[in-house]
């Protein structure tokens, strides 16, 4: 015998359904013998009722779970799932644009510092002692080339314009072996008192891969020669300014040879011994004890630059001077950017002669 039990069921529809459900006003269950059953849904017609066959009476109770389970839930329900999210569903959203250039800066960080992967000298000396080290430099080298000099040379009777090719030649060459010895000795002084200094001052040896910088340093003379074609186009000479012809190019026109030899002496010899320990020996290192290495090797090429006193070189010269930077930066060896400072001064004074 058949049996029928009638339910009567209060719906609402859940809260988060963008539009209500439909009310449910009266659910029959029938049960037919032990093994199916039948739910009728109506408006209180028995004849007309739709029949949903459920398998099993463990069925029925799955299905109401799972149908009304949020029957008696309350707001607070809700925020208790919202409280177990994940903490990033629930952060505010950060700025995209400062992310991205965040990232963008720190990877050009990290490409300039492999560039440029060198460790900071120790330096005992403090910034007083650099600016000293530097200003007597430059002064010395001022008043010994125009000045002392030619005040010696007045005095002896004779001007180096009324001199021979060889005359004027070797007049330079003195001239610049006395600027290079008494840089050398006022850098003596000044650093007299912070003897003895560590092991990586002033290094010049023979030994390690020193020849491998300076041949990858070389690679970089094209470079250097193209930023002397753009300088001459961005700062060309005015119409008014004479053009002179330097006693190293005349001398070349003459076709002399031993005073082409004291010339080369002092462009591809002198001129790099002294210039490299001044700029990369001493100014370079103690740059590093108030910057990173790669903006101590921009500085000193540029002061290196400032130095020549011609701004129509100054791109190149700034240029050169962070080539021969790096390489004594990652070298610690003097040897190597004197020899990468004579190759590039031999190119150039070669190239005169053609």
């Amino acid at each position: 015998m058949s049996q029928s039990i009638s339910l009567s069921l209060s719906h609402r529809s859940p809260p988060l359904l963008s539009s209500p459900a439909p009310r449910v006003s009266l659910l029959r269950l029938r049960k037919a013998g032990s093994v199916s059953g039948s739910v009728s849904i109506g408006g209180g017609l028995k004849n007309n009722s739709r029949l949903l066959h459920l398998p099993s009476k463990a069925s029925y109770h799955r299905w109401k779970v799972s149908c009304f389970r949020k029957e008696d839930s309350s707001d607070s329900d809700f925020d208790s799932v919202e409280s177990k999210l994940p903490e990033e569903s629930v952060r505010p959203s950060i700025n995209q644009s400062n992310v991205v250039k965040d990232d963008w800066l720190s990877k050009v960080k990290k490409i300039t510092e492999a560039v440029f992967a060198a460790e900071p000298w120790t330096v005992p000396w403090t910034a007083k002692t650099i600016v000293q080290v530097m200003f007597l430099w430059v002064t010395t080298f001022w008043l010994v080339g125009s000045w002392i000099i030619p005040f010696l040379a007045h005095t002896a009777g004779f001007r180096k314009d009324s001199l021979t090719y060889r005359g004027q030649a070797l007049y330079s060459f003195l001239t610049d072996v006395v600027e290079g010895v008494a840089g050398i000795a006022i850098l003596r002084h000044c650093l007299s008192r912070f003897r003895p200094l560590p092991p990586d001052w002033f290094r010049f040896s023979l030994q390690g891969k020193w020849f491998l910088e300076v041949g990858l340093g070389c690679l970089m003379f094209p470079i250097v020669n193209r930023l002397s074609q753009v300088n001459l186009n961005l700062l060309p000479m005015l119409p008014s300014t004479p053009v002179t012809v330097s006693n190293v190019e005349q001398s070349i026109f003459a076709r002399d040879p031993v005073a082409m030899v004291l010339y080369f002496a002092v462009v591809s010899v002198c001129a790099p011994v002294w210039e490299e320990i001044v700029f990369r020996g001493f100014l370079l290192p103690s740059l590093t004890k108030y910057m990173p290495v790669w903006c101590s090797i921009l500085v000193s090429s540029v002061a290196f630059a400032l130095a020549h006193f011609s701004v129509q070189r100054m791109l190149p010269l700034v240029f050169l001077g962070m080539v021969l930077g790096a390489v004594f930066a990652r070298s610690r060896n003097l040897l190597t950017s004197m020899l990468l400072h004579s190759l590039w001064n031999a190119f150039v004074f070669i190239d005169l002669m053609k």
